[in-house]
């Protein structure tokens, strides 16, 4: 609604009061409905154990809803600051990972135990037999992060074997359960797991909903602590070397669009050798309306200007570039311009930007790049995309389910049917 600075704001739009509408109507509504039906979530039973599913579930929506009052603490402080002190202050990135990695940390390590711990109450045995493989998993996990170095980034490195824990649990639970239906009725792996699934679409759904969240905090993980940036000023020719690819600046790169004039590179990445990408990051500028103070050209650059980033995505890492163009030199060929042409507009206009666009192009000033190197960034959207995956498998209705919502439907119209008559 614009009461908060934020690049996520309608403020500036008129979506700003319906959007602030339609969160207060969610907010009330859902307290409303627990409040109401607070009887009916009543539990009928108590913890009979803290070593049970049934705590396990409890401690993961502790670690959600103390996610949700960090961020929310944090977005809202500066409103809360003002309103105790008088002046606005604001928390950064350190502050929210400060609170926010533990409870991550923890419910990655939850999201493994919640599947395989039993109800009720748990029995060394019980343990024993269903943490063995994924406390192996998470040890093998910290060995290997150790020996590559990664003990550098602890938080990373406990949350790489929370992950693990959490995937090998599941990954546990899914051949327990191929294995038992392949005993009973001599199918093929394939057949056996598509099967088990189709029958128990709420149990397996949620585990792929575990799977996803692991995926996606190693993501953050990974690509958080091991992002390697460089910022370099380079002219056509050279070159700069960002965690093992070298990024050379092949040639400029202009082009006049319709209201808009971009001016940007070409850079051939590699790595060993080896051709990885070519990537075209480029920056436009979109000219103030005030023709008659900046001039035809000077205009162009006296208003707003955007990155377009130069971006190569791979499961392993991404490769983000984007180029802050020197337009110093030619300030004398654009004030030069601008006083014998004041009133170009139309096609005159366009010529002159083409001219200063092919000028660019031929010879080029060094320019400012800046290069970002960030491991597994894919891996959270390919996280989120498996845990939107296994929540639609878990609601998605059984086919012996909806086949009697259609004949209680029936039966119900007949009913009313022979009521009537």
């Amino acid at each position: 609604s614009g009461i908060l600075e934020s690049i996520h704001a309608f403020g500036a739009s008129t979506l700003g009061m319906p959007f602030l509408a339609l969160l207060a109507v969610l907010m009330i509504a859902s307290v409303a409905l627990v409040l109401t039906r607070r009887q009916e979530l009543r539990s009928e039973a108590r913890l009979d154990s803290l070593f049970s599913r049934e705590a396990a579930f409890l401690l993961n929506n502790l670690a959600l809803v103390g996610l949700c009052f960090v961020i929310m603490w944090g977005t809202f402080f500066p409103l809360i600051s003002e309103a105790v002190t008088g002046r606005q202050a604001s928390v950064g990135a350190p502050w929210f990972d400060r609170y926010t990695v533990p409870l991550a940390i923890a419910l990655v390590f939850l999201s493994g135990i919640g599947p395989v711990i039993a109800w009720r109450r748990s029995t060394l045995g019980n343990l024993r037999r269903n943490f063995v493989v994924p406390t192996a998993a998470a040890g093998a996990t910290l060995g290997v992060g150790w020996t590559l170095g990664v003990e550098s980034k602890p938080t990373s490195l406990v949350m790489f074997c929370a992950a693990a824990f959490a995937l090998a649990a599941v990954g546990q639970e899914f051949w327990r359960g191929v294995g038992v239906r392949r005993a009973m009725t001599s199918e093929g792996p394939l057949r056996a797991l598509v099967s088990l699934v189709a029958r128990n679409r709420r149990r397996y759904g949620g585990y792929l909903v575990h799977v996803g969240i692991a995926l996606l905090f190693l993501g953050v993980a990974a690509s958080s602590a091991f992002q390697q940036v460089r910022d370099a000023r380079l002219q056509p020719g050279q070159s700069v070397r960002v965690k093992g690819y070298d990024i050379r600046y092949v040639r400029a790169t202009s082009k006049v669009e319709r209201e808009k004039l971009s001016l940007g590179a070409l850079l051939r990445v590699t790595k060993d050798g080896r051709e990885v990408a070519t990537l075209a990051p480029s920056r436009g500028y979109y000219p103030s309306s005030d023709q008659q103070q900046f001039g035809p050209l000077g205009r162009y650059f006296e208003g707003e200007a955007t990155s377009e980033v130069g971006l190569k995505t791979g499961l392993e890492r991404d490769v983000w570039t984007s180029v802050e163009p020197s337009i110093n030199s030619f300030g004398s060929m654009i004030d030069g311009i601008d006083r014998r042409f004041p009133l170009a507009d139309g096609a005159a206009q366009g010529l002159l930007l083409n001219a200063l666009a092919e000028r660019y192009r031929l010879d080029p000033p060094p320019a400012g790049f800046r290069m970002i190197v960030s491991p597994m960034v894919t891996w959270i959207w390919l996280g989120g995309l498996v845990a939107i995956a296994g929540a639609l498998l878990a609601v998605w209705p059984r086919p012996q389910r909806a086949r009697g919502w259609v004949v209680a439907a029936s039966n119900a119209r007949l009913g009313r049917a022979l009521g009537r008559v």
